[in-house]
């Protein structure tokens, strides 16, 4: 090879090391077109714990990006993504996120938050379940009394882990005592205080809505409660009609500084705890 050649190839070396390192700094705007709208698929209990209504303006003010909010059940919320009738999906029950992704219907899955599910019921208690800590026991003693219980029964990640928690108990709830919503954590919680039920709700929803239903707290703090949730990418080698800048740059906020400090502080100044908690960064 002679000199001249030699040297033109190191140039071109240099120059896509040095287009590689800037990609590496791409933040979420480089993603993002201005006036491009995205759907998102969430939990209804992003919405209904007003989290929504909070970093969603702080995303559409940094990126130019019109965000279309669908806020169902996580199984809805993925089905949504499978159709690709979503952008982006921000969920909490990782056994369908896992198999969304594993089906090449979603990419880039990340971490993002936290909470945790309690069990919450009426004052007066008639399981007497009140201070346990396993919920599966808990579950089993609502069953053994046929104390009225709600299920969302919408596949949502709530339904999903009460689901869990009712194998653990080794009970197949069924019967009068066991009503089916079959819609949101806020029409659940609406019925349970109506019915003077139990059911399963994540904590930053019950803390949100918790003057206005009346329920108590019954069971908590168990590890198996524990409630992360995900944000992940529509996949645009399935579904090429997605605005996957535009997913990319939600994602990328939500994990970023201005996302992240907006998660840790929401809830602070009104209930002294913050109603989720970021990810740690870096696990």
């Amino acid at each position: 090879m002679g000199e001249g050649i030699r040297r033109r190839v190191w140039v071109w070396v240099a120059v896509a090391v040095v287009l590689v390192a800037a990609l590496g700094f791409v933040t979420y705007q480089s993603y993002a077109k201005p006036g491009k709208n995205l759907t998102l698929a969430t939990t209804t209990s992003a919405q209904d714990s007003g989290l929504l209504d909070v970093l969603i303006p702080a995303f559409e003010k940094a990126s130019g990006i019109k965000v279309k909010i669908i806020a169902v059940g996580t199984g809805q919320s993925i089905e949504l993504g499978r159709r690709g009738d979503a952008d982006v999906v921000f969920v909490h029950a990782r056994k369908l996120e896992d198999q969304f992704v594993a089906d090449g219907q979603g990419i880039n899955r990340r971490d993002v938050m936290y909470t945790d599910f309690i069990i919450v019921g009426p004052a007066a208690d008639p399981a007497k379940i009140k201070g346990m800590k396993d919920p599966a026991a808990a579950f089993a003693q609502v069953a053994a009394a046929k104390a009225n219980f709600v299920s969302r029964g919408d596949k949502s990640g709530t339904n999903v882990k009460e689901l869990d928690i009712w194998a653990l108990a080794k009970v197949k709830p069924a019967g009068t005592w066991y009503l089916n919503a079959g819609a949101g954590m806020d029409e659940a919680l609406r019925l349970a205080a109506e019915k003077g039920a139990y059911t399963l709700v994540d904590r930053a929803t019950y803390l949100f809505t918790r003057d206005k239903y009346k329920l108590d707290i019954m069971v908590e703090g168990d590890k198996f409660l524990f409630n992360p949730y995900g944000v992940i990418d529509v996949n645009p080698k399935v579904h090429p009609n997605v605005n996957y800048r535009g997913a990319e740059a939600f994602a990328r906020f939500i994990t970023g500084p201005e996302g992240r400090k907006i998660i840790g502080d929401y809830g602070r100044e009104r209930f002294g705890i913050p109603l989720f908690f970021p990810w740690p960064q870096g696990q």
